[in-house]
């Protein structure tokens, strides 16, 4: 027997169990029995999905809490409205052919069943999705990246936004609606909405790009173009630098995508680079005395990387004698580089003095022009 034929036969039964003046046509070419037999159906589909929905998490959580993990736990405990939703609709799609509607009420009540059913089941994934979201952004190559922890939560947004329009359009097809035409109207909005939105879609793609070379992170020492700074937040639209001017400066993601990026903080050392300058007075001896000197002070010092270090007559200029120093300081802490830079200048000065040359004095100002007489 089939199950339309068993519920007509049962629903033959239930309408000789009410009285006789039920059996009356009411609205919509119904008996009221059935419109008061309607709510019912509603109320203890309600009432056995929740129970069916406590008694499937409970033992779905026992196996869970078996587990290793805790994120079957958590979705667990996200997708239980959902599930009582589903078990809900079942136990109402159950009961409606004992009803026995007439065809037209009938395919009316299956199609607003079958819609409901739909909107629970993809109510389960759009809840499911924060729970894959948070098991990804917990491993161990994104806990510590919030530049991918941002993106990710940006794509779970994105996932999130794609199963409402799925189930958007499965509740419009159950209900029939033409989905050809809904989806071509889709179609076209996404168009409209693609070139409306182009800047964001374009600091969206940014931000991905970014998240994947990494060429700077919260925290990093960066120049772009003009701007130097250390980077505070790196978000889905924009990165904001703080400069040490304390100002924060706003830079577009796709701006700063295609932008050149001078990370500070990806160094291995620090570079010092120098021309120290001595007057004509100072003989040959007395230059040659400074560069050995200079020279033997930048390979002695702890932490002056010793590979490169030069101190060598650079030019012979009008006015001065120039000497180019060229040091790299073997650390990437920008205090320590300021306390060692400061070393090695007091020791180039030590250095000059004792052998008795001098620097070379700032040419006097050009006087201002004198001024036009009135008139």
């Amino acid at each position: 027997m089939s199950l339309a034929t068993a519920g007509q036969s049962s629903g033959a039964s239930v309408a000789n169990l009410v009285p006789r003046t039920l059996h009356a046509i009411g609205p919509q070419g119904l008996a009221w029995w059935q419109w008061l037999a309607l709510p019912v159906l509603v109320v203890g589909g309600l009432a056995l999905g929740q129970l069916l929905g406590a008694i499937t998490r409970g033992l779905l959580m026992r196996v869970a809490r078996r587990t290793a993990s805790h994120w079957d736990e958590r979705w667990l405990v996200r997708i239980s409205p959902a599930l009582t939703a589903v078990w809900a609709m079942a136990v109402m799609a159950i009961g409606l052919p004992w009803l026995e509607l007439p065809p037209n009420a009938a395919g009316l009540a299956s199609a607003a069943l079958t819609a409901a059913s739909g909107v629970a089941v993809f109510w389960m994934l759009w809840r499911s999705v924060d729970t894959l979201i948070e098991l990804v952004v917990e491993r161990s190559w994104a806990a510590g990246d919030p530049s991918a922890r941002s993106m990710l939560l940006v794509g779970g947004n994105l996932l999130k936004a794609a199963v409402m329009v799925m189930g958007a359009v499965t509740t419009a097809a159950a209900l029939g609606y033409p989905v050809a035409t809904l989806i071509a109207g889709l179609g076209i909005g996404g168009i409209a909405f693609a070139f409306g939105a182009q800047k964001t879609v374009e600091h969206l793609f940014g931000s991905i790009a970014l998240a994947t070379d990494q060429p700077c992170r919260v925290g990093d020492a960066v120049k772009v173009d003009d701007v130097t700074g250390t980077v505070e937040y790196i978000g889905a639209r924009s990165t904001r630098i703080r400069t040490a001017d304390r100002t924060l400066v706003t830079i577009p993601n796709g701006r700063l995508a295609d932008s050149r990026i001078e990370s500070y903080s990806a160094r291995d050392r620090i570079r010092l680079g120098t021309t120290i300058s001595l007057s004509y007075d100072a003989t040959e001896t007395q230059v040659r005395a400074v560069v050995d000197g200079v020279g033997r002070l930048l390979h002695a010092h702890p932490l002056i990387w010793s590979d490169v270090a030069v101190a060598k007559l650079a030019a012979l200029n009008p006015t001065t004698i120039d000497i180019e120093i060229l040091c790299w300081f073997a650390t990437t802490d920008f205090d320590a580089y300021r306390t060692a830079r400061q070393d090695v200048l007091l020791g180039i000065m030590h250095v000059v003095e004792a052998s008795g040359a001098k620097f070379a004095a700032l040419p006097p100002a050009a006087p201002p022009p004198p001024a036009l007489p009135a008139g």
